[in-house]
């Protein structure tokens, strides 16, 4: 049987759209669950960085989360006076979403990291020790690398010095490049090195070939291999956010007490 013209395109014009529902409507029942999933996978970074959990451990969801909740505790600080705030519950802050909002954000200063706003207040995390009390701190960094943003933690011992791990949980780097900044070899190179110098000047540099270990080249990690930008990009983040961005913060902290 033959249809005309103006059937054929009605015909395709319905298909288009019950599949553009479907899609919709899928997209709206999952929309609770990749957030949650999202959450979920920041949880882990957070206790892969920090050292509560290994690199290639496998932590079943309740697991994640139930030793989140033991061992880290959130805390907000207004980013401007290094403050910590009840202005916002860390539990649930979307500091992206945050920073994307012209209203509930500033204009970053000039830097490398390409880093164009920031959020008014950030969420960190105290990771406790069986006493209760801080033992290091995870901080949310972000910045440019060759192709994409790249968003992660670094963890510091409460000396604010000494570098306890770094980790990366969304980017869009060259596999096998810049990609291996999710190296669990590349990433084991920098417990033990030093952020700041003597003069309290960020020193930590991701150099152009190989480092000594920590007790010898303290400021020097191994470049990615054929990853010169992406290496420039975490050098530039860490400079940016520990100096310019959290700098207020670590300035006052107190680990036995509030900042």
């Amino acid at each position: 049987m033959r249809h005309n013209v103006g059937y054929t395109f009605f015909f395709a014009a319905v298909v288009c759209v019950v599949c553009g529902v479907m899609v919709s409507s899928s997209a709206v029942s999952l929309a609770d669950k990749q957030e949650a999933n999202a959450a979920l996978d920041k949880m882990k970074n957070v206790l892969t960085v920090s050292g509560l959990a290994g690199p290639d451990e496998e932590l079943s969801p309740q697991h994640t989360r139930d030793l989140f909740a033991k061992s880290v505790r959130p805390i907000a600080v207004d980013l401007k006076t290094g403050e910590r705030t009840d202005a916002v519950d860390p539990q649930t802050y979307d500091q992206r979403a945050a920073q994307n909002n012209p209203a509930t954000s500033f204009e970053a200063p000039e830097n490398r990291a390409s880093v164009k706003r920031l959020p008014e207040y950030v969420v960190i995390y105290e990771i406790l020790d069986k006493s209760g009390q801080p033992s290091r701190l995870v901080l949310p960094i972000e910045g440019y690398g060759l192709w994409s943003t790249l968003y992660g933690f670094l963890a510091l011992d409460t000396d604010l010095n000494t570098i306890e791990g770094i980790s990366y949980y969304q980017h869009g780097e060259t596999a096998g490049l810049g990609g291996e900044v999710d190296n669990p070899k590349w990433k084991a190179l920098w417990p033990g090195r030093k952020a700041f110098d003597d003069s309290g000047k960020v020193a930590i540099t991701v150099i152009k070939g190989s480092a000594g270990p920590p007790s010898e080249d303290p400021y020097e990690v191994d470049g990615l291999s054929g990853a010169t930008l992406t290496s420039n990009g975490v050098t530039n983040m860490l400079k940016f956010w520990l100096s310019d961005a959290y700098k207020p913060f670590l300035d006052k902290y107190d680990a036995k007490g509030a900042s």
